[in-house]
């Protein structure tokens, strides 16, 4: 057993689901029933830039009719009472780590509730319909919103940040992800290689389960809570 001090947790679709958010990419291949390479491309905003706004805004909408799930409320928890560093990231574009009460958390993937002005290259806090053309809250330019989404063919964020975390843990835990969408899922081949104990919690065996040290099957709203009481009774992965 290993002495942990830094902590570097990765959260994917699956911590969500429970909560009633559907997952990036369903059975059928399909997102909320679109193709992805239609909804989640910049070529496809160049291409139908209504349909993409339109789709992002009913998801966006969705936000409202979910709430966070136990599992978020125990990563909440564990960030306010450990000892030592911990970094969330989520590759998930809603808000529930957010509203969960998660601080030190960052959106890989950009976040639903924020838009892109490509005119001023602005971020701002956004709520509302991004197909009627509103304003940028910035420079107050019409029509050039986009949803502050990494789609694919575009870097995530603050990928240097998530490297030198990476090389700093003594555990990297996975939480409901596929292990199919990189760069994410090499993460837990960087903490290992860095000297890092490696968890993963899942609904299934990811693509990437034999990378890592522990897995544990099951739903995220019971294993995540247990972990948490586990981890801050012992110190221990």
């Amino acid at each position: 057993m290993k002495d942990i001090q830094n902590i570097v947790i990765l959260t994917g679709a699956g911590i969500s689901a429970e909560s009633g958010v559907a997952t990036f990419r369903g059975p059928d291949g399909l997102w909320e029933g679109h193709r992805v390479e239609d909804v989640a491309t910049p070529e496809a905003f160049a291409r139908d830039s209504d349909l993409v706004q339109k789709f992002y805004d009913e998801r966006r909408a969705q936000l409202a009719t979910v709430a966070p799930n136990a599992a978020h409320l125990a990563l909440a928890e564990l960030e306010a009472k450990w000892p030592g560093d911990l970094l969330l990231i989520t590759q998930n574009v809603d808000d529930l780590h957010d509203r969960a009460g998660s601080q030190k958390l960052l959106h890989m993937h950009g976040e639903l509730s924020s838009a892109w002005c490509l005119a001023c290259d602005g971020r701002s806090p956004f709520t509302g319909q991004m197909a009627l053309d509103p304003a940028c809250p910035q420079c107050d330019q019409f029509g050039h919103l986009r949803p502050d989404i990494v789609w694919f063919g575009e870097m995530p964020y603050q990928m240097e940040r998530i490297e030198l975390a990476l090389t700093q843990c003594d555990l990297f835990v996975s939480i409901g992800t596929s292990g199919a969408v990189y760069p994410a899922a090499g993460f837990v081949q960087s903490a290992r290689h860095y000297g890092a104990e490696t968890l993963e919690m899942n609904l299934d065996p990811s693509e990437g389960s034999f990378h890592f040290h522990q897995s544990r099957m099951g739903r995220a709203g019971e294993l995540v809570p247990a972990w948490v009481e586990e981890i801050l009774s012992h110190g221990l992965c």
